[in-house]
């Protein structure tokens, strides 16, 4: 058997494997492994990989920066920004129809601004803004979808872990990309609000009203914000205007929101044991997957595989939009399947060096900024997505008195939002680039 025929079959064994519930960092580590042995046949070779892969996977600078983001999102969590962000947005909102829901994903985008996890996001966000849903009428269904869409959010809008991750596979610019990622963020949250105010029209009875709130007490609500404001503005312009690297700008908002948790009263001692241990559960599993990864991603490029497919995409003369639009529907299928970091992990290695040799009428590193977002949207889409979608079983978890078949229902709205979404940008990819065009 031939090496690219070696790298074809390891698919669909690392498939089985996946649907076997392996978790899918053991699963890409037991394929790459096992392609490493079986395409040199000698065991010390793979063996050594083990050591020399371990070591260059695991002592690289970039990666340092993710257990920063995630230490600042638990601070986030803990320092009660979660229930100011939701207060104030529905101070403001909360008197429309659909007013409370659109505060929960307005405040979904302003904790997904110091969070950079999807799944934090949902979860916190529900926490915060699932009793008040419930208190002013609106359907489970309807409450529980709506957040789980809001929670897509946490890793689109920056910082992000899964960017984070897609700039270092791909060797771009994390303050670009973060700064490319802005508009099409805060596109999503006005697609899922105006989603919420077509669907409460067409189905009245799934959201109540509430009186409004005196300017007074918005104004003061709004002023409560200024904390998120400062972290996100500190991290990301820091990064951009060069004041400190990616990675120092997420020690500085792990550092700076920690402050803020302990000045707010809200991080006792066991709260800070809890994040810190948090962080390492989290870490120690994206590592994990990183490192299968690099250990299939390893196989793959012995392989061959990569280049041969590039070149045979390439020969056969398909235009680079059909290219893309076929790559984009294979996202939105697998995210159903599978977590996003899996899928950002396992497939750029594959897909980047077809999208970087196709001509799109831009430069290569727009050209690749631009791809991932688009990557980073439609894979944030498989976290809503019927029947897997990471994010509707936090937000089943939460509240178990939703079936899940009405989020089911309810969502579909939130995942038509998505793909319009999509469609524009990819027709108008100006609407991401625009400002780091200058």
């Amino acid at each position: 058997m031939s090496l690219l025929e070696l790298g074809y079959l390891s698919f669909p064994v690392l498939l089985v494997l996946i649907f076997l519930r392996a978790p899918i960092g053991l699963a890409m580590l037991l394929c790459g492994l096992g392609g490493l042995y079986l395409a040199t046949g000698n065991p010390n070779i793979f063996l050594a990989k083990l050591k020399s892969e371990t070591y260059t996977t695991f002592s690289s600078y970039s990666l340092t920066i993710i257990p920063m983001f995630l230490l600042m999102g638990q601070f986030a969590t803990h320092s009660g920004m979660s229930a100011s962000l939701f207060k104030a947005a529905e101070s403001w909102l909360g008197h429309r129809k659909g007013g409370v829901a659109m505060a929960a994903v307005g405040a979904c985008a302003g904790f997904g601004a110091i969070c950079g996890s999807s799944l934090a996001t949902a979860a916190t966000m529900s926490r915060v803004a699932l009793p008040e849903l419930r208190r002013y009428g609106y359907s489970g269904g309807f409450s529980t979808a709506t957040l789980a869409a809001g929670g897509t959010l946490g890793i689109l809008i920056p910082p992000s872990v899964i960017l984070v991750i897609y700039a270092i596979l791909t060797e771009q610019n994390i303050a670009k990309l973060f700064l490319a990622a802005f508009v099409p963020g805060i596109l999503a949250a006005i697609g899922y609000m105006i989603t919420i105010s077509i669907y409460v029209r067409l189905n009245p009875k799934a959201a109540g009203t509430r009186e409004p709130v005196p300017y007074s007490e918005r104004v003061r609500a709004l002023m409560d914000v200024w904390p998120v404001l400062l972290v996100f503005g500190l991290v990301v312009g820091g990064i951009y205007r060069g004041w400190f690297t990616p990675t120092e700008g997420a020690a500085v908002g792990a550092a700076g929101t920690g402050l803020l948790a302990l000045v707010s009263g809200n991080l006792t001692r066991k709260m800070f044991l809890d994040s810190i241990i948090q962080t390492a559960l989290s870490t120690a599993m994206i590592f994990f997957i990183v490192l299968g990864a690099a250990f299939y991603n390893s196989f793959l490029a012995l392989s061959q595989l990569p280049q041969e497919l590039s070149g045979w995409v390439v020969g056969q003369g398909f235009s680079p939009w059909v290219i893309l639009t076929l790559i984009l529907l294979f996202y939105l299928v697998f995210g159903c399947l599978m977590d996003s970091l899996s899928m950002i992990l396992l497939t750029i290695p594959i897909f980047f060096p077809v999208i970087s040799v196709l001509e799109f009428g831009m430069s290569p590193e727009h050209l690749a900024i631009w791809f991932g977002i688009l990557v980073l949207i439609v894979v944030e889409v498989g976290l809503i997505t019927p029947p897997v979608g990471m994010n509707l079983f936090i937000i089943n978890a939460i509240d178990r008195t939703t079936p899940m078949k009405d989020t089911y229902k309810a969502v579909l709205w939130f995942v038509t939002s998505d793909i319009v979404r999509v469609i524009l940008l990819v027709l108008f990819p100006s609407i991401t680039l625009f400002l780091i065009s200058g």
